[in-house]
C-alpha cells in the first residue's frame, strides 16, 4: 500500500500536466483564430480605401497590419503588408517607394517558403517593368506568376495588367477577351472594382478604334459602376472619357455636362488637402519603417559594445550616423517633393480649369453663333411670307381666300415674334446687348404699347387702362425700345391670360431731384393668377408655369425672361405678386435722366394719317428678288416711285446721279455692306434720308448704323403700318423741320 502510493501521486501529477497543455491548445487556438480575422479584417478595409483613393486612411490600415506582423514575428504577414505598400505607391505613381518596399519584401522571400508571396512579387515585379516600357518582359513574369499561384484574385488582377500590356502593343483583340472576362468576373473582394477599371479600358480601346458609341456604352457603364460603389479615381476617369467622347462627336452640351461634373471634382479643397495629407502619411509611415531599421542597427551596436568588439562597433556607430544622415537628406528631399507636387496639382487644376473655361466658352459660342445664323435665315424669307400676304390681303380677295390668308398672316407673326425673342435671348447670353441713352417720351412709349395691343384686349372682352402720372417729366433719358419690349412683353402676357377682366398699366413719380427721377412701374391683371410653386420658376427660359397652360394659352416662356434680363441691364429688378385665380402684379422702379430746361418742350409730331405719299421718289437698295418685287409693290401701294439698287456700289452711282426722297438701304448685301455704301453717300449727300432694313443679326449693333450716317433702322420682315410710318416720320418731319 505504501509502495504504491507515488504512483498514484505520479499518475495524477501527469493527469494534471495533460489539462495543462490542453487548456494551452485551445487559448492559443482562440488568440489564433482572433488574429485572423483581425488581419482578415485590416486588409479588407484597406481594400476599400484604396478603391475609393482614401491613400491616407489605407496606408494607417497597412502600417497596422505590419504592426502586428513585426509583434507576432510573421514574416509572411509583413511580406504582404510590403506588397501591398509596393503596390499602392506604385498606383499613386510614386515609384521610387514603391521599389522601396518591393526591395524588403525580397530580402523577407529569401528565407521563407510562400508560393503566394511569390506570385504577388512577380506579379508586382511585372508592373514595375510595365511602367518603365517593357511589355514583354512583363508577360514573362506575369506567367511565371501564374504558374505558382491559383488564388482567383491574384488572377483576375494578372488578367487586367496583361490587357494594358496588350493594349500598349496593340494586341487589342488579346485585350478584349482579358477585358470582357472581368466585365463578369466572380472575384470574392475586387468584383466591382474589376469590372470598373474593365469598362474603362474598353472605352480607352473603344476610343483608340473609333468606335466612339462603344466608348460611350463602357464609359457610363464605369461610370455607374464606379459612383455606386466610390471609387473616386474611375469617377473622374469616366467623366474625362465621356467629355472627350461628346466633345469629338460634336455633342457639345453632353460634353459640357460631363466636363462640369469633373470640375466639381477637381475644384475642391478636399482634393488639394488631401494630397498634402497623403504625401505626409506615407512620409510618417516610410519615416517610422527607417527608424526601425536605425533602432536595429542600435541594438546590434549596444551588444558589441557589451563584448568590446571595437572595429565593429566603430563601423555600426559610423553606419548608423551615416543612416542619420541619410534620412535627413531624405527627410529635406522629401519635403521639398511635397512643395513640388503641391505646386505642381495648382498648377495642372488651374490649366485644367482654364481649358475646361475655354472648352465651355467655345460650346456658347458655337451655340450662340449657330442660333444667330438661323435666325437671321428665317427673317429673309419670312419677309417674303409677311409682305406677300399684306398685298394679297389689299387686293380685295374673295371672301373664302381672305380667312386663309389672315390665318397665313398670323402665323408668320407669330413665327416672328418667337425669332425675336430667341435672338434677344441669344443677345442676352452673348452679353451683345448695352443700354441705350437717348431722349425720348415715357407716355408715348405707354400710349404706343397699349394702343398697339388693343385688338388683343379687345378679342379677350378685357379692358386696357393707361394710369399715367402727370407729374412725370415729358422728356426722359433712356433706351426707349428696351423699355418698349419690357412692356409690350409684360401688358401682353397679362392680355394672354385674362379674359373678361382688366389690365391696367401704372406709371408714377416716386422722387424728383434736379436732374434724377426714380419712376414706379407694374402691370397688374385680374387673370387666372400663377400659383406659389409656379412663381418659383416663372422667369427662367420656356417657363410657362406647366404643360396644359402652353397648350391652351401658347406661347413660347420666353417673353418674363426677356424681361428680367433687360431691366437687369437698368440695374432694376421685376417683383411679382399673384394668388391663383385672382391676377397678378407685375413691378419695377427704374431710374432716369431728365432735362429739367425742357420739361415743357413739345416736340413735331405727325399722325400716320396726314403722311402724303404721294409723287415721292425712293431709291431701294435690296440684293434678294424677292424682296425687291414686294417692297416696290409696297411702295405703288401708296403711289410711290422707286429705283432698285441691287448692291452698294450701284446705290452710290444711283445717289450720285439722283435726287430720291428717301434711300431704303439693305445691310446685308455681298461686295460693300449697306453701312459701308451708307458712309460714302453721307460724303456727298448729308440731306437725304436713309433707313436701314435689315434682318438684324447677333454681331449687327443699331449704334453702328446710326454712326454709318441712318436716320433710321425698320428691322424684316416688319409689318406695313410700321414701315410706312418710318417713311413718313423721316421724310416729313425732316421737311417740317427744315420749313422751321
Amino acid at each position: 500500500m505504501i509502495k504504491s502510493l507515488p504512483h498514484k501521486w505520479i499518475g495524477i501529477k501527469m493527469l494534471f500536466l495533460l489539462c495543462i497543455m490542453l487548456c494551452t491548445t485551445i487559448s492559443f487556438g482562440q488568440t489564433d483564430t482572433n488574429s485572423t480575422a483581425t488581419i482578415q479584417s485590416i486588409f479588407d478595409d484597406f481594400m476599400v480605401y484604396r478603391h475609393e483613393n482614401k491613400i491616407d486612411k489605407a496606408l494607417e490600415t497597412l502600417d497596422q497590419a505590419a504592426k502586428i506582423a513585426e509583434d507576432n514575428e510573421d514574416a509572411k504577414l509583413l511580406l504582404d503588408t510590403y506588397h501591398q505598400y509596393s503596390r499602392l505607391f506604385l498606383d499613386e505613381g510614386d515609384k521610387e517607394t514603391a521599389i522601396f518596399y518591393w526591395d524588403r519584401a525580397s530580402i523577407l522571400l529569401k528565407d521563407i517558403s510562400y508560393s503566394y508571396g511569390q506570385a504577388f512579387h512577380l506579379y508586382l515585379d511585372a508592373a514595375l517593368l510595365f511602367d518603365e516600357g517593357n511589355n514583354f518582359q512583363s508577360l514573362k513574369s506575369l506567367e511565371e506568376s501564374r504558374m505558382l499561384s491559383n488564388n482567383r484574385n491574384l488572377s483576375n488582377n494578372i488578367l487586367l495588367l496583361e490587357a494594358s500590356i496588350f493594349t500598349n502593343i496593340e494586341k487589342y483583340d488579346n485585350a478584349i477577351k482579358n477585358l470582357h472576362a472581368l466585365i463578369v468576373n466572380s472575384d470574392d473582394k475586387e468584383r466591382a472594382y474589376l469590372a470598373t477599371r474593365a469598362n474603362l479600358q474598353l472605352a480607352e480601346i473603344s476610343v483608340k478604334l473609333n468606335d466612339l458609341d462603344e466608348g460611350i456604352v463602357h464609359s457610363k457603364a464605369a461610370l455607374e459602376l464606379a459612383q455606386k460603389h466610390g471609387f473616386a479615381k474611375e469617377i473622374r476617369k469616366a467623366n474625362e472619357e465621356l467629355s472627350f467622347i461628346y466633345e469629338t462627336l460634336g455633342r457639345y452640351n453632353e460634353a459640357l455636362t460631363y466636363n462640369k461634373a469633373l470640375e466639381k471634382i477637381k475644384d475642391s479643397v478636399f482634393t488639394i488637402e488631401k494630397a498634402k495629407l497623403e504625401a505626409k502619411t506615407a512620409d510618417k509611415i516610410r519615416f517610422e519603417h527607417q527608424m526601425n531599421e536605425i533602432n536595429k542597427l542600435t541594438a546590434k551596436n549596444e551588444e558589441l559594445s557589451e563584448s568590446k568588439n571595437r572595429s565593429e562597433i566603430t563601423a555600426i556607430l559610423t553606419s548608423a550616423f551615416l543612416t542619420i544622415i541619410s534620412l535627413l537628406a531624405v527627410s529635406l528631399f522629401r519635403n521639398n517633393q511635397i512643395k513640388l507636387k503641391t505646386n505642381d496639382l495648382l498648377y495642372t487644376k488651374n490649366k485644367e480649369l482654364e481649358l475646361a473655361r475655354d472648352a465651355a466658352v467655345s460650346a456658347m459660342e458655337a451655340k450662340t453663333n449657330f442660333l444667330s445664323t438661323v435666325t437671321h435665315e428665317l427673317r429673309t424669307p419670312l419677309y417674303a411670307v409677311t409682305g406677300l400676304t399684306h398685298l394679297l390681303l389689299e387686293e380685295n380677295p374673295a371672301e373664302h381666300q381672305k380667312e386663309h390668308l389672315k390665318s397665313l398672316k398670323f402665323s408668320g407673326e407669330y413665327l416672328l415674334n418667337f425669332i425675336n425673342d430667341i435672338l434677344q435671348i441669344n443677345k442676352i447670353d452673348a452679353d451683345k446687348l448695352e443700354p441705350l441713352s437717348i431722349e425720348f417720351k415715357l407716355q408715348k412709349i405707354l400710349t404706343d404699347v397699349v394702343e398697339s395691343l388693343q385688338q388683343n384686349a379687345n378679342e379677350n372682352k378685357t379692358k386696357l387702362i393707361l394710369d399715367y402720372d402727370p407729374s412725370i417729366p415729358q422728356q426722359l433719358l433712356g433706351d426707349p425700345i428696351k423699355l418698349s419690349q419690357v412692356f409690350m412683353n409684360l401688358v401682353g402676357n397679362a392680355l394672354k391670360f385674362t379674359k373678361n377682366g382688366k389690365v391696367e398699366v401704372i406709371a408714377k413719380l416716386l422722387q424728383k431731384e434736379e436732374d434724377q427721377v426714380k419712376l414706379y412701374f407694374e402691370v397688374r391683371d385680374n387673370g387666372i393668377g400663377i400659383s406659389e410653386d409656379q412663381q418659383k420658376n416663372i422667369f427662367d427660359s420656356f417657363e410657362q408655369g406647366s404643360i396644359q397652360i402652353n397648350r391652351e394659352y401658347g406661347g413660347t416662356g420666353l417673353g418674363l425672361t426677356i424681361v428680367k434680363s433687360l431691366l437687369g441691364l437698368f440695374g432694376s429688378t421685376i417683383h411679382l405678386e399673384s394668388e391663383l385665380d385672382h391676377g397678378s402684379s407685375f413691378f419695377f422702379e427704374m431710374d432716369f435722366k431728365c432735362d429739367a430746361k425742357a420739361l415743357d418742350d413739345v416736340a413735331f409730331e405727325l399722325d400716320p394719317e396726314e403722311f402724303n405719299f404721294k409723287g415721292l421718289h425712293i431709291l431701294i437698295v435690296e440684293d434678294n428678288k424677292i424682296n425687291q418685287v414686294i417692297t416696290k409693290k409696297m411702295l405703288t401701294k401708296k403711289e410711290i416711285t422707286c429705283d432698285i439698287a441691287n448692291n452698294g456700289n450701284e446705290a452710290i452711282d444711283h445717289a450720285k446721279a439722283n435726287r430720291y426722297d428717301a434711300i431704303l438701304m439693305d445691310i446685308h448685301m455681298p461686295g460693300i455692306s449697306g453701312e459701308e455704301a451708307t458712309r460714302q453717300i453721307r460724303k456727298f449727300d448729308q440731306e437725304t434720308p436713309i433707313i436701314a432694313l435689315t434682318a438684324i443679326s447677333l454681331d449687327d449693333s443699331l449704334d453702328s448704323f446710326y454712326q454709318a450716317g441712318c436716320n433710321d433702322v425698320v428691322t424684316k420682315p416688319f409689318k406695313p403700318e410700321v414701315f410706312y410710318q418710318k417713311i413718313g416720320e423721316n421724310i416729313f418731319k425732316n421737311k417740317m423741320e427744315g420749313l422751321v
